[in-house]
This record gives C-alpha cells, structure tokens and sequence, in this order.
C-alpha cells in the first residue's frame, strides 16, 4: 500500500500533464488549442503568484518536521508544506479540462484529489496544504479562463490572422 500511495503522491501528477496534452491534441479544435493554451499560461503564472502569496501569509512545517517520530513514506525537503505545490497544480489542470470536457475533466478531478489524499497520508503534508493547493489552483483556473477569453476575442476582432486562427473549424468536442 505504501508503494500505492508514494507514487500517487509523486507521479500521478504527470500523468495528468500527459493526459492534459491529449485532451489538447485530441479533443480541442484549433481554437480550443489556442484558449485552453493561453488558460493554462495565464493559470500557471496566477498559481505560481498566489502560492507565492500564500506561502508569505501563512507558514507550516511538514508533519515530518513538525513531529520528528513521523516518517514520510518519500525522501522530501524539510521546507514549509503550505500550500501544497502538487495539489495546486493537479487541480489547476483538472479545473482547466472540466469546464471544457466533464467527463476527462472529472477524472481528473478526482486524480487531484487522490493525489492530495496521498500527499496528506504519506506525511509531507497537512490537510489544511493540500487543501489550500486545491482551491488556489481552481481560483487560478477561474481567473485564467474569466481572463483570456474576451481578451482571445478582443485581439481575434482586431488582426485578422489570429481572427482566422480563432474561426471555429470545429467545435471542441463536449462530453
């Protein structure tokens, strides 16, 4: 079980920026591509400050170094825990895919979470960082997509070339 957990706590997360290519590749048009590609910038540049903002505000040592008779089940840096960088960025992706696809969206949500669930039990993080992880990557998400798409829309009506990259030739396919 404990070889279960430590790789979900430690790979799952690739797998998702994996499956987030494919849903890119194989599920988006070409404007698809281009609004979820700028999401996913704007998203991870507002993760990284709102972590980054978070981790200022707020210090929490790893449940490893808060108790040293804990013992994490992964070799793991000894820095403050809060907010889990891992959780942040797996619900950053899931809330990027679930509004555009619900079904691979939800599986990704729920891979977010396990990933968080695994964190918590392989003791590098609290409860409160994983679930700070998870609402700061949404909120980073939400901001993104709220962002760029009447930005895409405003720059689509005034150059022509990005307008014909914009032209639907196809909408993104919903579960």
């Amino acid at each position: 079980m404990h070889t279960v957990i430590a790789w979900t706590a430690q790979d799952l997360l690739w797998v998702m920026v994996v499956a987030f290519a494919v849903v890119w590749v194989v599920l988006e048009s070409r404007r698809g591509k281009v609004e979820v590609g700028a999401q996913a910038v704007v998203g991870l540049a507002l993760a990284l400050v709102l972590m980054y903002a978070a981790k200022s505000v707020h210090h929490d040592p790893r449940p490893f170094v808060a108790d040293p008779g804990v013992r994490p089940l992964f070799g793991h840096s000894r820095d403050d825990g809060f907010p889990s960088d891992h959780s942040v960025a797996a619900s950053l992706i899931a809330a990027l895919i679930v509004v555009r696809h619900r079904i691979p969206g939800l599986v990704m949500a729920a891979a977010a979470v396990a990933i968080a669930w695994a964190r918590v039990a392989a003791h590098v993080h609290h409860l409160q960082d994983v679930v700070a992880g998870l609402l700061l990557g949404s909120v980073a998400a939400a901001i993104a997509i709220a962002v760029t798409r009447p930005v895409l829309a405003g720059l689509a009506q005034r150059s022509e070339g990005l307008g014909r990259l914009l032209i639907d030739t196809g909408q993104s396919r919903r579960d």
